[in-house]
């Protein structure tokens, strides 16, 4: 059980193994068993997808500007485009993250509850409340989370 109130700050970057399942408009956007995890105080883990992992067929880059984070820099956006059905903005990455973050270069992040389902070693993600965060909570992290409304004090 990793508890996210020890999470550091600034956030650290590890390499993970788990197996990582995403669907999306009844399509798998995602499958690996190679990412990395984000890893903030009071955020469930965020985690990254390699490229390869990506079903890239079904991402379009998305009209609107890109975000900024103060620790990876200029986020771009992608929409999910599964024939007439588009999801607007659910994944990002970092093109050229700063030098902490370097690894995460190309590699994918998206928000859980845009999903149809995302899945981690075969539990189902409860995505972090809040529509500006992207963390995936399984029973292997205990909060309280950002964006959860009933700890203000870390939204």
């Amino acid at each position: 059980m990793e508890r996210v109130r020890d999470y550091p700050r600034p956030p650290r970057l590890e390499a993970c193994q788990d197996h990582v399942r995403v669907e999306v408009l009844g399509e798998v956007l995602a499958e690996t068993r190679s990412s990395l995890r984000v890893l903030e105080t009071f955020h469930p883990p965020t985690y990254y997808l390699p490229p390869e992992a990506m079903n890239s067929g079904l991402l379009v880059p998305a009209a609107g500007r890109p975000s900024f984070c103060e620790w990876k820099g200029v986020a771009s956006y992608f929409d999910v485009v599964v024939g007439d059905q588009r999801l607007s903005r659910p994944v990002w990455t970092y093109n050229s993250p700063s030098e902490r973050f370097r690894e995460l270069a190309g590699w994918y992040a998206l928000y859980p509850g845009l999903m149809d389902s995302c899945w981690v070693n075969g539990e189902r993600v409860v995505p972090q409340q809040g529509g500006f965060y992207g963390g995936w909570i399984t029973s292997q992290v205990e909060g309280p989370f950002k964006g959860d409304p009933n700890h203000p004090e870390l939204i």
